[in-house]
């Protein structure tokens, strides 16, 4: 088990790989509560369309395929001691952006959903977190493509206390 040391460039792809799912999780989201992605940019609506192979699967067999990827990833890698730390890490990191991205769907469907009705809130509301949430997983990516581990404040270090 590497702990901050030095990382091969498998390592490096396999940590980067894990960041597909909550990109995945954020259109998902995005796409289910608006409806549609009309309202995104295009420079946005290009890096959602050529995942959408992706998100058929992902969301198919009835939303089961994402909660059997989720306890594939936590069982298999994060609890796996004889992988490399920077890939559990960075799939503990993943998870916890798609159990945010979790918590923020719930919140829309039975709470803001409701109170908000004006259209130009919700699509800036959403826009909002699909930025954010490309930001976030953007650095990651960058940070684990050059080996080093993704500092984000609150989710890193649970990430770190969930990895051994």
């Amino acid at each position: 088990m590497a702990w901050r040391g030095s990382t091969s460039p498998t390592d490096r792809i396999f940590a980067c790989l894990v960041y597909l799912l909550p990109l995945l999780d954020v259109i998902g989201l995005v796409y289910g509560a608006i409806g549609s992605g009309s309202f995104l940019s295009p420079i946005l609506r290009a890096i959602a369309i050529p995942l959408s192979p992706l998100l058929s699967i992902y969301f198919g067999f009835g939303g089961f395929m994402s909660l059997i990827i989720f306890f594939a990833l936590f069982l298999l890698v994060v609890r796996n001691e004889s992988i490399v730390h920077f890939i559990r890490f960075n799939a503990m990191q993943s998870i916890l952006f798609g159990i945010v991205l979790s918590l923020v769907s719930i919140l829309w469907r039975y709470v803001l959903s409701p109170i908000l009705q004006e259209p130009l809130l919700v699509q800036t509301l959403f826009n909002t977190i699909f930025l954010g949430v490309i930001v976030a997983v953007g650095y990651s990516v960058v940070q684990s493509a050059l080996g080093r581990y993704a500092e984000i404040p609150t989710i890193s270090d649970a990430a770190y206390t969930q990895v051994r």
